[in-house]
């Protein structure tokens, strides 16, 4: 989405409010395309004294599995957007500023960016998640397997001894 800024540049106090859908659907992340739906994002964008501050929120539905059992996971994450933006750096280095140079501004990879940046990097289809048995594959989360787990050998004579 595109926004005109020469407008809420020059008049101190307007906003401009957006309300619009971003299509994710061919981006990657946890090794998939979790993005099925189309991201939600609503906000607006304010002249402070100035400067353009975009506040916004995008609504994010993913549908992926889980990292340690494999079960399938569909939740909504809300993304907070916030940017500031200006026209002129008087020499300075700031990463929390984006110099403009074109007023007619490209809203979509703030908010792809800010997305990738919030969602977590594994993600577990619930906190105590207890996985897969390494041995027969069993998700544990709803049985518990049979398997006899192997012992380390250079404990052997510890098991004997308290097996005795």
């Amino acid at each position: 989405m595109f926004i005109e800024l020469e407008p809420i540049f020059n008049n101190i106090g307007m906003s401009a409010p957006f309300d619009y859908e971003l299509d994710m659907s061919d981006e990657e992340f946890w090794a998939s395309k979790p993005f099925q739906k189309a991201v939600r994002v609503k906000g607006e964008a304010v002249n402070r004294a100035g400067i353009v501050c975009i506040e916004a929120q995008a609504t994010v539905e993913v549908s992926t599995y889980c990292d340690r059992c494999a079960s399938s996971i569909d939740r909504v994450f809300t993304v907070p957007v916030s940017h500031t933006l200006v026209t002129l750096l008087n020499n300075e280095e700031n990463d929390e500023l984006i110099l403009v140079e074109d007023m007619h501004f490209e809203l979509d990879p703030l908010v792809r960016e800010d997305v990738f940046l919030f969602l977590p990097n594994k993600i577990l289809c619930k906190e105590d998640c207890k996985g897969v048995c390494q041995f027969c594959g069993a998700n544990l989360n709803e049985s518990q397997c049979s398997c006899k787990k192997p012992i380390d050998p250079r404990l052997e004579a510890l098991k004997q001894l308290l097996d005795n």
